[in-house]
């Protein structure tokens, strides 16, 4: 991380807030390699430390090993010599005492060395120095030691003496079997010359390592130090740039003897301009400024002139071409490191500064204005009773030229150059909010009325208006008389109050009686539709007895009547039974209707079927009244209805057609077209028309046009009632277009068969076979499996 850190601040720019660095050829180097020597350099002393340390350690080494083979040299050869010279001789204790003596000297001998003359018996003889110690050479020795084991014939080894201590022994026999010499040497003893050398040396490797490891802890802590002041640098310039980004302003350092400016981050964000180059030349950044507010060369020549400081507003264009205005406050800062001066500071974006002093000043035209343009007198003093503002309504109310009301004089010095208005009465005060506010109206001897308001603001000033206020007064007396005649009038309208709550109570009365009477014609004329059911079926039965007679006695099947007359009179009888019989019917069908008692049951029906069935019923009275029929159908034209009503209705329109159509050379034509999901069926004839007056009321039943003194057609008048009712039962509907004279269009709509409405037809069918089977199971009982039904 600290590597990675390190590298970063490596990258910088070239200047610190316009500071300069050194960028010589040897300095990039130099940055470029400071990462790793940060790295490398320490772990260049530790290895040099090692290997330094393992050097010594290896020469300590060699040296104490030679000098262990120097001590088993001499002590070889030492034994071998005093063997070699106490051989001849006495071989008594005290000869061999004085010859080693004299042959050695104990001064001569090196430290800790000692040479033992052994006797036959394994005890020490003589011993040089003296000794003073064990007996025997086996006490001295131990009695484990391969070398009295091996005697001379071991050479010089190393063996354990009895405190333990180590040490180097050699033993030879004398000649003759006349005892042994044994030369002893302690290995401290051997070795005590060496560790004195090898405290010295381990002193010295130990004053280098401190030298070299306190070298490498002050690079260390130089370089962590030098990190810690890049990031320190680093971080106040990003705080700067941050403070000068936020409060929109830029630094600036102008380099003068060298003609070059130093901008700040923040001043290329503010103005919108990426940075290219570390320094701006002086032509560069003049060839921003706007020309009107003068230029750099100026200023240059002023600050060369003298050492002041510079507070100046200029324009100066962003990246996007606006011009942006700029306040810059500097002053000239000597360079000690490299001479010369500069020019340091900021420039603050006032843009802001300017549009808002300019719309102050708009704002306040704008209120001069507005006040001048009111039609009261207005004045605003502050809080010292200074003139703040005023419009010409005021002066002229109290005489004073523009002069005398000039902004800033007191109230007193105003007044006593200008005329109070003079005053007839003043009324008392319509408003009063304790110091803060008041209103009262004054009439000046003119005639005219003042009203008058004053009021504190918040600043301790107070405002005061004057509103001429003599139309009001004069509206208010013409108030205060039509108050009077509202008075009268509302004592009228209280009259003619009560007269309408009397009249609303009647009419309430008459809603209750008209509700009544309603409900009473309902019920008069349900029981006219179940009367004119029940009659029509009980004339049924008799009128069918009466038609089968005719019947019988217009054939003769018992014989004949006689006369010719009678076959005439049972033909008229049996004519008249039909009509009547077909009366009763159309009565028995709007029964049905109106009683909402009929069912239909609706299918997809082809409609040219349906009118070649309608047509063929009234065929022959249009025959004999030399009618012609035509068709004119699209192919393939169906209807969903029920079929029943289907035929009802086009022959009930069909007949009124051959019925109201003159004899000779009358046309009916019967057409059939498509219009949307419904078909749309027009029946015309050139009969007699209906008048205007009667087309409203027919279609309603018992209508007719003809009334029953002057008719000159039959019927009953419930034909095209009857024709309707089903058309607007399928949820269609039946409309008339008549001239008196030139005949009538009966336009019918029913609806097509779409898959929707087939669906709902079907399901409506499964409906009702589920309830009639349910009503069919609740009625009849049920029987036994094996259980006979009654005949």
């Amino acid at each position: 991380m600290l590597e990675a850190d390190s590298a970063s601040l490596s990258a910088r720019a070239d200047t610190i807030l316009g500071i300069h660095r050194p960028q010589t050829t040897t300095h990039i180097r130099f940055v470029r390699a400071e990462t790793w020597l940060r790295v490398a350099l320490p772990a260049l002393l530790a290895a040099f430390l090692a290997c330094l340390a393992t050097v010594e350690c290896l020469h300590l080494n060699a040296q104490r090993q030679d000098t262990l083979g120097r001590a088993v040299t001499e002590i070889d050869a030492l034994t071998r010599l005093v063997a070699a010279s106490l051989g001849q001789g006495d071989t008594d204790e005290a000869a061999m005492k004085g010859r080693l003596a004299a042959l050695l000297p104990p001064h001569l001998l090196p430290l800790g060395r000692q040479i033992l003359i052994i006797g036959t018996d394994d005890s020490i003889v003589a011993s040089a120095p003296p000794w003073a110690g064990s007996r025997t050479l086996t006490e001295h020795l131990g009695e484990m030691q391969a070398l009295t084991t091996l005697g001379e014939r071991a050479g010089v080894m190393t063996v354990d003496l009895a405190d333990r201590a180590p040490a180097l022994a050699a033993l030879r026999s004398l000649p003759n079997g006349r005892g042994q010499v044994a030369v002893l040497q302690p290995i401290a003893a051997v070795t005590a010359t060496w560790n004195a050398r090898m405290r010295n040396h381990v002193i010295l490797l130990g004053a280098a390592a401190l030298v070299i490891v306190g070298t490498g802890i002050a690079y260390v802590l130089q370089t962590r130090r030098a990190y810690a002041v890049d990031r320190v640098c680093e971080q106040i310039k990003q705080r700067l740039d941050t403070a000068l980004g936020r409060g929109r302003c830029g630094l600036w350092d102008w380099d003068i003897p060298r003609g070059r400016i130093y901008w700040s981050d923040s001043m290329y964000a503010l103005l919108g301009y990426r940075r290219e180059r570390e320094f701006l030349s002086f032509g560069d950044v003049n060839a921003l400024v706007h020309p009107d507010d003068g230029d750099l060369y100026s200023l240059a020549r002023h600050l060369a002139a003298s050492q002041s400081t510079v507070d100046h507003e200029f324009r100066i264009r962003s990246a996007s071409g606006v011009w942006t205005w700029m306040r810059m406050r500097a002053e000239i800062v000597p360079d000690t490191v490299a001479g010369g001066r500069h020019l340091v500071g900021i420039a603050l974006d006032v843009t802001e500064q300017r549009n808002l002093a300019e719309l102050n000043a708009t704002a306040d035209m704008r209120l001069r204005d507005a006040v001048e343009a009111i039609s009261e007198a207005f004045v605003l003093w502050d809080t010292g009773n200074r003139l703040v503002l005023c419009n010409s309504k005021f002066r002229d109310l109290h005489a004073l030229s523009h002069e005398d009301a000039v902004p800033g004089r007191r109230y007193a010095e105003i007044m006593g150059r200008g005329v109070l208005p003079p005053i007839r009465r003043e009324m008392r005060e319509l408003e009063h909010s304790g110091a803060t506010a008041r209103t009262f109206e004054a009439e000046l001897t003119d005639g005219r009325w003042l009203q008058i308001s004053e009021r504190r603001t918040k600043d301790g000033g107070y405002v005061s208006v004057g509103t001429d206020i003599t139309s009001l007064k004069r509206h208010q007396e013409q108030l205060v008389a039509s108050e009077r005649e509202l008075i009268a009038t509302v004592k009228d309208l209280k009259r003619s109050r009560r007269t309408l709550e009397l009249q609303t109570q009647q009419l309430a009365d008459l809603a209750e009686r008209y509700l009544d009477q309603k409900a009473q014609a309902e019920t008069a004329n349900q029981a006219k539709s179940e009367f004119l059911a029940n009659m029509s079926h009980e004339l049924r039965t008799p009128l069918n007895a009466i038609m089968g007679f005719a019947e019988l006695m217009e054939t003769g099947v018992y014989g004949a009547l006689g006369s010719s007359r009678y076959t005439d009179y049972c033909q008229d009888i049996r004519a008249s039974g039909d009509y009547l019989l077909s009366v009763i019917d159309d009565i028995l069908n709007m029964s049905r209707i109106e009683s909402h008692r009929v069912k239909l049951v609706r299918r997809e029906i082809g409609l040219p079927g349906a009118i070649e069935a309608a047509l063929k019923l009234v065929a022959e009275p249009a025959r004999a009244k030399s009618l012609s029929i035509h068709v004119d159908l699209v192919e393939g034209l169906s209807v969903l209805a029920d079929e029943r009503a289907l035929h009802q209705i086009l022959l009930n329109l069909v007949q009124n057609a051959v019925k109201f159509t003159p004899e000779g050379d009358g046309r009916i034509v019967v057409k059939a077209r498509p219009m949307g999901d419904a078909v749309n069926i027009f029946i015309e004839d050139t009969g007699i028309g209906i008048p205007k007056s009667a087309l409203r009321r027919l279609g309603a039943p018992f209508q007719q046009v003809e009334t029953n003194l002057t008719r000159t057609y039959k019927g009953s008048g419930l034909g095209l009632a009857i024709a309707r009712s089903m058309a607007e039962l399928h949820g269609g509907s039946l409309r008339l277009r008549s001239q008196e004279g030139l005949g009538t269009i009966v336009f019918v709509r029913l609806p097509m068969p779409t898959p929707e409405r087939l669906r709902d037809v079907a399901f409506e069918a499964s409906q009702e076979t589920v309830a009639s089977l349910r009503d069919a199971a609740g009625a009849t009982p049920r029987r036994g499996w094996m259980e006979p039904a009654a005949s």
